[in-house]
């Protein structure tokens, strides 16, 4: 039995943290860490406060984005496609952006999500990226995602924001994350 199910099977007797894992296997928590990132990448466990889970299969849920928790609108969805089958849902192109940062690039065989004019499916890594327009369908800052690029281009004449391909669109989201974005609030 490797490691990672002996993870699996120690979680299950009650094992919750990193730090009584790393004690049973007399390793660093850097090297628990690991492992447990990448179980979470392949949807066997969860991560909450500190704390480990089994996922069961009811936690996975396609119609809540696996970044911020909100409900996924069709029209807006960004689905990963990883090997084995699993699917990782988010909203809105903002959060799928995000979640690739997450996933392992080699366990991603494809995604998906949907063209900002048409509504048709299309191949987010072919897409066209506006990044950070002044336009907000879901989360902030924006991402829409365009079949191509002419689109983008007039959709940015009205609302600006960095038109990009999708490695280009995920570092600028990472890059607008971590600056921080003005948030508007009426109460």
């Amino acid at each position: 039995m490797n490691r990672k199910e002996k993870i699996l099977q120690l979680i299950e007797e009650g094992y919750s943290t990193a730090k009584e894992l790393a004690r049973y296997f007399n390793v660093s928590l850097m090297t628990i860490y690991r492992d447990l990132r990448e179980l979470e990448e392949e949807g066997r466990i969860i991560r909450r406060h500190g704390n480990i889970e089994l996922k069961q299969e009811e936690d996975i849920k396609e119609n809540v984005c696996a970044v911020c928790g909100k409900d996924v609108d069709l029209r807006l969805a960004f689905i990963y496609i990883l090997k084995g089958g699993k699917k990782v849902h988010t909203c809105c192109a903002h959060c799928g952006l995000i979640a690739y940062r997450t996933l392992n690039p080699e366990k991603v065989e494809m995604a998906i999500t949907r063209d900002f004019i048409t509504c048709n499916p299309i191949n987010a890594f072919m897409a066209t990226f506006l990044v950070g327009s002044s336009a907000n369908p879901c989360c902030t800052p924006s991402a829409f995602v365009f079949a191509n690029k002419e689109d983008a281009e007039k959709f940015a004449k009205g609302f600006g924001g960095h038109i990009s391909d999708f490695s280009e669109a995920v570092s600028k989201m990472e890059e607008l994350m971590k600056l921080g974005q003005r948030v508007d609030i009426s109460l």
